[in-house]
């Protein structure tokens, strides 16, 4: 390895593994410098404004267009976001007011008044806010560039085989990239849930965001490795880590030749057992590749992510939209619908006055709908709505206790009811099931049992409240592991209480895409897994390697050990023994 080689681990958001040459991309808000302007220019400064705001939003529109018959129009919406701010007279009166009261250019009151706005969002050290700051950028660089002229664009200038490294990105750069030239992105801000990702997902650029430390140390035309699988950057490689790195992209693209083929077979083990294989989804447009990498249906569609790129709450009609494309695009397979899980570092607390201290722990999920019942029943009409058009499951999230689960389906039958007044059709028997991620509910397994139609396990959570470890905190993240035997004994109990009960068992947490933890899952009893749809055709090709006879073997000597560190090596060298070929030779850390 070579001296000045760099390591930097970031949060990977969308997967895929690139090699090329650096350019850094480093645009501030700061840099517009403060300039006076006579009392008598304020009119004209105030028309600039004007014009400028009018153009940008006209430029915005274009995008959105763009972006919706790229993305999809559930993407898309993150554009409309930008729409609204200029068109919201609290922000613009805001730089009308510098203008005027402070005798300041145009130019000068826009950059200020969104880096102030943007300082406030990053310095709550809450990641929701986060998900705005690229937003506010966004918006800075168009406005900027209609007042004072378009800076020359050094993402315009790329040259072929360029990777893209910034302080952060705006989703309109993002979505603008010439695909023929830049192979992917990494930046130092963002979280999983910014804007600026869920673009890079939708589109299929390799990314790698929240890596801190990249513009300290990246240089122009450096060679990289941006890593979108494991969230990680390697600046100045040496030579012998660029060629295991050029063998992993090759075994990737084999891998993907023969995707097709994996995709049309069954996911059946060596002794003759059927594993249920289904995707997790963000939206709806992502149902498509799910079916197309061998999914048999969506296993989880997150809904809160029409929180997380619309400008404003979703009306009944969005949702419903959203999810009667999701029946059509499943065609009468099984779809998962969560009922929103909201809270924590996502979209609630950025409309809190007095945000929480401890959201983690606070007021999410299950929790805000029972308190916000207004907008938990336009959902639940959606879903029922869409329920009369093909198969749909509503799942609960985060219960944690039996009057939770009973107040939620309680109201679904009042909506049932409304429905049934109103002459508007819907599946009246519906399944209700709900997600077992908090310790509570995997020891209470028995008494749910006799109220779900359904569980599924989310390992993300679980993992975090069982262990007491916030995994996006890199202080304790290491010690975030689904293999420590406390976790491991939840799931097994959960999996024995839903097999006593005939209650459908599921698992839809990341773990389930990690073939060594889903080889412990299928000893443990799980017979479906639910996992990102770039995951499947590796997971249908390790299902069928291995037999059921194997993953009860190991599971039975995982639960016998009592310490993470063990159960990992158990679960390393079995998975490797038993289907090495399904391993592309990288370290599992």
């Amino acid at each position: 390895m070579a001296s000045n080689t760099l390591h930097i681990k970031g949060l990977p958001v969308s997967p895929g593994i690139v090699i090329g040459r650096v350019l850094v991309v480093d645009d501030d808000l700061r840099r517009v410098s403060r300039r006076q302007v006579p009392e008598g220019g304020i009119p004209a400064e105030l028309g600039r404004l004007e014009e400028a705001s009018k153009a940008s939003i006209a430029e915005i529109r274009l995008v959105y267009e763009q972006a919706e018959r790229q993305m999809g129009s559930e993407a898309a919406k993150i554009f409309l976001f930008h729409i609204g701010m200029l068109s919201d007279p609290a922000f613009m009166g805001q730089v009308r007011a510098m203008v005027t009261q402070e005798r300041v250019t145009a130019d000068y009151a826009v950059s200020h008044v969104l880096a102030a706005l943007a300082d406030r969002f990053r310095a709550t050290g809450d990641s929701v806010f986060a998900t705005k700051v690229n937003d506010i950028e966004d918006l800075g660089e168009r406005m900027l560039k209609h007042l004072v002229g378009a800076r020359a664009s050094r993402i315009a200038e790329a040259d072929e085989g360029t990777i893209v490294l910034a302080r952060d990105l705006t989703p309109s750069q993002t979505a603008l990239f010439d695909r023929s030239r830049i192979l992917g992105f990494a930046t130092d801000l963002g979280g999983q849930t910014s804007h600026t990702a869920i673009i890079a997902k939708a589109l299929e650029i390799p990314a790698v965001v929240g890596c801190k430390t990249l513009l300290k140390h990246a240089k122009d035309g450096m060679r990289v490795i941006l890593d979108g699988d494991k969230g990680a950057v390697i600046l100045d490689p040496a030579d012998d880590q660029v060629a295991e790195y050029t063998r992993y992209i090759e075994q990737a693209r084999i891998f993907r030749v023969s995707a097709d083929e994996i995709a049309s077979l069954e996911p059946i083990t060596t002794d003759g057992h059927h594993i249920t294989v289904l995707g997790n989804i963000e939206l709806p447009e992502e149902v498509t590749k799910v079916l197309r990498q061998g999914g048999e249906g969506i296993g989880l569609y997150r809904t809160e992510y029409l929180y997380l790129t619309g400008t404003t709450e979703p009306t009944e009609g969005d949702h419903y939209r959203a999810y009667a494309r999701c029946v059509e695009l499943s065609g009468g397979r099984e779809l998962v619908i969560r009922t929103m899980d909201l809270g924590a570092d996502k979209y609630t607390q950025a409309q809190e006055e007095i945000p929480e201290r401890n959201p983690f722990l606070g007021c999410r999920s299950i929790r805000y709908c029972l308190k916000n019942t207004a907008m938990f029943r336009r959902q639940l009409r959606a879903i029922l709505r869409a329920s009369a058009d093909g198969p749909i499951k509503i799942m609960f999230p985060l219960v944690t206790t039996l009057s939770e689960l009973r107040q939620a389906k309680f109201l679904v039958r009042e909506v049932m009811e409304d429905l049934e007044e109103e002459g508007i059709a819907f599946d009246a028997g519906i399944k209700m099931g709900m997600m077992v991620e908090v310790p509570a509910a995997a020891i209470q397994a028995e008494a749910f049992a006799r109220e779900a139609d359904f569980f599924s396990i989310g390992t993300n959570d679980l993992v975090q409240y069982t262990l007491a470890v916030d995994r996006t905190n890199e202080r304790v993240a290491s010690l975030y592991t689904p293999a420590h035997p406390a976790v491991i004994r939840l799931i097994r109990d959960v999996s024995r209480t839903a097999r006593r009960h005939n209650v459908p068992l599921s698992c839809c947490g990341e773990s389930a895409a990690d073939l060594e933890f889903a080889m412990l899952l299928i000893g443990l009893g799980v017979r479906t897994l639910s996992a990102s749809a770039g995951a499947l055709p590796n997971l249908k090709r390790f299902i069928r390697s291995v037999s059921v006879d194997q993953c009860e073997r190991v599971a039975r000597q995982a639960l016998a050990l009592d310490s993470d560190d063990q159960v990992a090596r158990l679960l390393r060298d079995r998975a490797r023994t038993f289907v090495p070929q399904a391993f592309d030779g990288r370290s599992v850390d």
